[in-house]
C-alpha cells in the first residue's frame, strides 16, 4: 500500500535524518523532494503546496531546527499533517434510524460497489450486529444483479429478488416494504453505475434519494484512478449529499493521490478502505494509521486488531504452556499458520510492522501462498503420531508424507529442519506476549 509514495518519503527524509543541526535550506530541500512525491503520488496540487507549506511553517515557528532531534520533530509535524490532510478521526455508520437504516452505494461502473456492497454487509454483521438486505438496483447490467444474489448466497446475506425489467425506484421501494416486514434493520442498495457521470445517472440517483433519505449516501472509489476519483467525488456531490467515501483496490498499485486528497478537497470523509477481494476485506479508514503507514512507521494497532480477531486467547494460553514444555506439535503449528492467513497477506502484515515496510517489496504473496500450501500439505499427510511426535519420522516415513503431499523428500526435510530449529527457538521464549509470538513467525522461513 503506496510502496512508490513511501519509497519518495523515505528518500526526502534521507537528507535531514540524523542530523543534530538541520539548516533552513535543508529543510527546503526535504520538503521540494516531499512535494514532488505528493504530486507524483497525483495527490492534488493545492492539497500538495499547502501540505508543505504548513509543516514548513510549523518547523521554523516552533524552532524545531535548533532543538535536540530536528529531524524526528519535523517526521513528527509531517505525521500530523498527513493525519489532519486526510481527516483526523476515523467515522463509523450512522445506522440510528427507524429500521431499515438505508444505506445507497453509489459511483462508476468499475469501482466495485457490488462487491464491496457484500464488505459493508459483513462489517455490519460483524461490528452492530445487524443483519442486512441487499437490493439490486442495477438494472442495466443485468450480470450486476446476479453477481449480487451469488455473492449474497455465498455470505449467507440476504438479497432482494430483483430483476432487469424493474424501475430502481420500484425496486428500491419493494425492498424497503420487504426489509419492513421481515424486521431486517439495514437496507444497502447497490445503484447503477456508468463508464463517466452522465444526467441520466445523476437524474435516477436523485429521484432515489428524495424518495427514500438514506442515512449514508457512500461515493465507492476506485484509489487506482488517482486524481480522477477526486473529480469523480466533486461531480457527485453536485447532486448527492455525500455522507461518506470508501476506497477500494487500496491493496493494488495504488498511488495514494485520491486518499491524500479526499477529504481535503470534497470535505468528505472517507469511512472505509478495500484492501482485497475477499468477504472481509474492508478496513475502516484510520487516519493517522494511514499516515503512520505511508511514512514507513507501521501500523501497530491494527495489526494488534486483526491479531485479537483471529487469534483465540484460550488457545494462546494453551499454546504458551505447550512451549514452555517443550510440547509443540505439527497439529498446534498447522492451527496457527490457519490463524495468520485470516489476518492478511504476508506483505499486508510485514506493511504494519515499524521498520518493515521495505521488505512488503521483497515479498511476493503469490509465492508466499504456494508455499503456505506446501507446507499445509505435508503436513497433513502426516497420520496424528507423527504430527505429535516428528522425532519419530524416518527415511520412509519421509519418503511416504512426500509422495501423499506431491513435494519432494527435499521439501519435507526443509520443514522438519525448520520445525526443529524453530521449537528450540521458542523453547527460549519464557513468555509468549502477542510481539514475540509474532516476531517467531516472522523469522520463520518456509
Amino acid at each position: 500500500m503506496f510502496d512508490s509514495l513511501h519509497s519518495k518519503m523515505k528518500n526526502a527524509f534521507n537528507l535531514i535524518r540524523g542530523k543534530s543541526v538541520i539548516t533552513k535550506k535543508e529543510l527546503d530541500d526535504a520538503l521540494r523532494q516531499v512535494r514532488m512525491a505528493l504530486l507524483e503520488a497525483d495527490v492534488n496540487f493545492k492539497v500538495a503546496k499547502e501540505f508543505c507549506d504548513s509543516v514548513a511553517q510549523k518547523a521554523l515557528g516552533e524552532d524545531v531546527l535548533k532543538c535536540l532531534t530536528p529531524d524526528k520533530q519535523i517526521i513528527k509535524i509531517v505525521n500530523e499533517e498527513l493525519t489532519k490532510v486526510m481527516g483526523e478521526n476515523s467515522e463509523d455508520l450512522k445506522l440510528n434510524a427507524a429500521p431499515p437504516a438505508i444505506i445507497m452505494l453509489v459511483g462508476l461502473q468499475g469501482s466495485g460497489k457490488t462487491t464491496t456492497s457484500v464488505k459493508l454487509a459483513k462489517y455490519i454483521k460483524k461490528e452492530f450486529k445487524k443483519s442486512s438486505l441487499l437490493v439490486p438496483a442495477d438494472v442495466y447490467r443485468p450480470a450486476a444483479i446476479e453477481q449480487l444474489k451469488t455473492l449474497g448466497n455465498q455470505n449467507n446475506i440476504e438479497v432482494f429478488d430483483s430483476n432487469p425489467k424493474q424501475d430502481p425506484v420500484k425496486i428500491v421501494k419493494e425492498a424497503k416494504k420487504l426489509a419492513e416486514n421481515k424486521g431486517i434493520p439495514v437496507m444497502i442498495i447497490d445503484t447503477a453505475g456508468r463508464l463517466q457521470i452522465d444526467k441520466e445517472l445523476m437524474k435516477e440517483l436523485s429521484l432515489i434519494n428524495k424518495k427514500f433519505t438514506p442515512q449514508e449516501i457512500l461515493l465507492i472509489a476506485d484509489a487506482m484512478t488517482g486524481q480522477e476519483a477526486v473529480n469523480v467525488a466533486t461531480g457527485f456531490l453536485e447532486t448527492l449529499p455525500l455522507t461518506g467515501l470508501i476506497l477500494t483496490k487500496l491493496d493494488g498499485d495504488a498511488r495514494g493521490g485520491a486518499a491524500l486528497s479526499m477529504k481535503k478537497v470534497t470535505g468528505v470523509p472517507i469511512k472505509f478502505i478495500g484492501v482485497g477481494e475477499k468477504g472481509d476485506a474492508l478496513e475502516v479508514f484510520h487516519p493517522d494509521r494511514m499516515a503512520s503507514r505511508i511514512l514507513g512507521m507501521g501500523d501497530v494497532l491494527t495489526l494488534i486488531e486483526k491479531a485479537t480477531e483471529n487469534f483465540d486467547l484460550e488457545e494462546s494460553k494453551k499454546l504458551e504452556q505447550k512451549f514452555k514444555k517443550n510440547e509443540f506439535s505439527f497439529d498446534d503449528f498447522l492451527s496457527q499458520l490457519k490463524m495468520i492467513k485470516k489476518m492478511g497477506s504476508f506483505s499486508s502484515i510485514l506493511g504494519m510492522i515499524p521498520g518493515m515496510g521495505e521488505l512488503t517489496k521483497k515479498v511476493n504473496d503469490d509465492d508466499a501462498n504456494k508455499e503456505m500450501k506446501k507446507v499445509e500439505a505435508i503436513i497433513l499427510s502426516m497420520t496424528k503420531k507423527e504430527r505429535r511426535n516428528s522425532d519419530i519420522i524416518n527415511g520412509s516415513r519421509r519418503q511416504r508424507i512426500a509422495l501423499g503431499s506431491g513435494t519432494r523428500i527435499e521439501d519435507v526435510n526443509q520443514l522438519l529442519k525448520q520445525f526443529t530449529q524453530m521449537k528450540q527457538m521458542m523453547k527460549k521464549i519464557n513468555s509468549m506476549g502477542m510481539g514475540n509470538l509474532m516476531k517467531s513467525f516472522r523469522n520463520f522461513r518456509f
